[in-house]
């Protein structure tokens, strides 16, 4: 298996390794020219062996719009596109549509794992054809943690799938991270708790609450136990907003999810040692960067 992948940022430079590790290989291209195997796509589809796989992993919007386009004028019959970012699931199903015309498949794949992907492996919601999946499952098994692969992968349905269910994911994630948040300043707030680390360590294990998301916020405690080093500006990368405009849309009531996107609006204009908290876990996932304390 020799694939093609666009995009060599925070997840698709620890990508490009863990592939490699698993055996697939793989000519990556990226404008920065200190992490790019190529010096153009034109050179990448030279490259990759037909029937080619193209995975894409840059910013949602514009810059896949434009990867797709130019590789729709590209590529050949046969060829499979890979939609492995955050794109809306709406956008999908134009890329995928656009690609057919010229006999060019098209998959989407949500990702999650962040920064530690590479250590532990992604976990994989896939949108697409039974067909266009099934040849694409190296790469996804590549990818995915060790163990049974229904623990970690998932073929959700078809175009545009795999990104919906990411969405819906990172809409529970903002409502996890503001429950723990919430929790953190109110333990923090009270004199009688004399070990606010502890504490949250000590819920690591045998707990209901017990979760990675658990286990990345003692960390940041650890490196950081005020959180003196972290401003409570939390941004919000689109996601949360179109899990609440779905939810809206087709009339579900998602009221944990839209306070925790409406907190993080909130957190623009005061401070909050709970958004502390938020940007703190979302540093410690995803490597996001964070706004200086004020």
């Amino acid at each position: 298996m020799h694939i093609g992948l666009i995009g060599l940022g925070k997840m698709g430079f620890n990508m490009r390794e863990r592939l490699r590790n698993g055996g697939v290989e793989v000519t990556g291209y990226d404008r920065n020219r200190d992490v790019t195997d190529v010096a153009s796509v034109d050179e990448l589809l030279a490259k990759v062996p037909a029937p080619r796989i193209i995975w894409i992993m840059v910013p949602a919007g514009a810059a896949t719009g434009a990867v797709v386009a130019e590789l729709g004028e590209k590529l050949e019959r046969g060829d499979l596109v890979i939609d492995g970012g955050n794109s809306r699931f709406t956008e999908d199903q134009k890329h995928g549509g656009l690609l057919a015309a010229k006999g060019i498949s098209f998959a989407d794949c949500g990702v999650s794992g962040g920064v530690w992907g590479l250590q532990n492996g992604y976990g994989l919601m896939a949108g697409g054809s039974a067909a266009d999946i099934e040849r694409a499952l190296p790469v996804f098994d590549a990818l995915r943690p060790v163990g049974e692969r229904a623990d970690s992968f998932v073929h959700v349905g078809g175009i545009g799938a795999g990104h919906y269910t990411k969405m819906v994911h990172n809409g529970i994630e903002y409502g996890l991270m503001q429950a723990y948040a919430e929790g953190y300043q109110l333990l923090a707030s009270k004199d009688i708790i004399t070990d606010l680390p502890g504490t949250f360590r000590a819920w690591q294990k045998g707990t209901v609450v017990r979760s990675w998301l658990l286990d990345l916020l003692v960390k940041a405690l650890e490196e950081d136990p005020g959180l003196q080093n972290i401003g409570d500006y939390v941004e919000d990368s689109g996601e949360g907003r179109w899990t609440v405009e779905e939810a809206i849309a087709n009339a579900i009531p998602a009221p944990a999810i839209t306070a925790s996107l409406f907190a993080r609006f909130a957190s623009r204009e005061h401070s909050s040692p709970a958004m502390k908290m938020v940007s703190a876990l979302r540093h410690q996932f995803g490597g996001h960067a964070t706004h200086p304390a004020r």
